[in-house]
């Protein structure tokens, strides 16, 4: 129905105003309507707080009996942090449910639905179900993998590349792209660089916004085999709150790393590949232990690399300035190893923005 769409519009709207607080939740909105007349809205804002169906609800109050409530994602059923949605939306006396997407928790997965329908609840699913999924898409990777959602993130010049080949540190995209970055990583859960970024750039990896709104910093990921980050690194001298981890191999020298502890970093040992570096898959599985849902790989071009070589990257966002630095500069991606276009590893444009004269390319992998 045309109203339902209207409706669940609003409601998706709502949802956003959860992105990058609700981890490891998903974003999720309502809409409590009758009579065709809206009554009350209401969003989750973060894990352990009500979902966003008890927060419509509570703002309806006895309006509530009788009307119908637009969620983004199903109503759970079951009791976790929170009582189950289902028991609020029954005991406000709703007559009729409008539900986005499907749960894709194994303890929900249509049980919600099923609960309130048994229940003499009127239940319609599916509307919007596109762009309610596109909202949740670190969570329902990481409920149904355990591993979080990869955006592989690079600023490069129209020939594709990061820096110069003498590594000089400078900006190439321009300040409208870096505060699109900034308000990227206030909207994931960690942020990931390669012991060499690192070391060249010695970046503090916060997120800095203006406005009211300062931003959330990501928790810190330095990918560093052999412990070279120095205790003195920018990201270890500041008063984030986000902690900082490195994940280094087997055999890192252990004095090295009780410097860098004392220093405020969390050690992580994983084990390597046959080709001596870290395993991709395992850090993403301690972080995804970790409950983080989402992680913003920011290179640089030997990380890039690795992690499509792995088939680990969920998401590119490139930006792209309107300059050359020529065949000796550094590339975006390092060597993949093809030996055909049709191994290419390739993704599907979503959106194409302008940030002044940069462009940016947002896109989903095809597996």
């Amino acid at each position: 129905m045309k109203d339902d769409r209207a409706w669940m519009q609003l409601a998706i709207r709502e949802a956003r105003k959860g992105l990058g607080r609700t981890s490891p939740n998903p974003c999720v909105g309502a809409v409590v309507v009758k009579n065709n007349r809206l009554i009350a809205t209401g969003f989750h804002a973060k894990a352990g707080t009500p979902h966003a169906e008890v927060h419509a609800l509570r703002a309806a109050g006895a309006k509530a009996r009788g009307a119908t409530i637009y969620v983004t994602l199903e109503p759970c059923s079951h009791t976790g942090r929170t009582p189950p949605c289902t028991q609020a939306i029954l005991a406000a006396g709703i007559k009729r449910v409008v539900v986005g997407m499907l749960d894709p928790n194994p303890l929900v997965a249509g049980g919600g639905c099923k609960t309130l329908g048994a229940h003499g609840v009127a239940v319609t699913q599916g509307v919007l179900a596109e762009e309610c999924s596109s909202l949740n898409r670190p969570f329902i990777k990481h409920i149904t993998t355990g591993l979080p959602w990869v955006i592989m993130k690079g600023g490069m010049s129209l020939d594709g590349r990061l820096a110069l080949a003498s590594g000089q540190c400078s900006w190439i995209t321009n300040e409208q792209s870096r505060r699109q970055v900034h308000r990227l990583r206030d909207r994931v859960d960690a942020i990931l660089i390669g012991s060499e970024t690192a070391l060249c750039d010695d970046p503090v990896l916060t997120t800095r916004l203006s406005g009211r709104n300062k931003g959330k910093d990501p928790l810190r990921v330095i990918l560093d085999t052999a412990l070279r980050l120095p205790v003195s690194a920018k990201m270890l001298q500041q008063g984030s709150s986000a902690p900082t981890w490195i994940f280094c191999g087997p055999d890192a020298d252990a004095k090295r790393a009780e410097a860098l502890a004392r220093a405020g970093a969390i050690i992580k040992q994983v084990r390597l590949t046959d080709a001596g570096q870290l395993d991709l898959e395992a850090v993403l599985c301690e972080l995804g232990r970790a409950q983080l849902t989402s992680v913003l790989v920011e290179g640089g071009s030997r990380v890039h690399g690795a992690f499509l070589r792995a088939n680990l990257v969920d998401e590119v966002q490139i930006f792209v300035a309107p300059i050359f630095l020529g065949s000796d500069g550094v590339p975006l991606v390092d060597t993949l190893g093809l030996q055909q276009v049709a191994d290419a590893p390739r993704f599907s444009p979503t959106k194409v923005r302008r940030f002044g004269n940069d462009v940016l390319i947002e896109g989903l992998i095809e597996k």
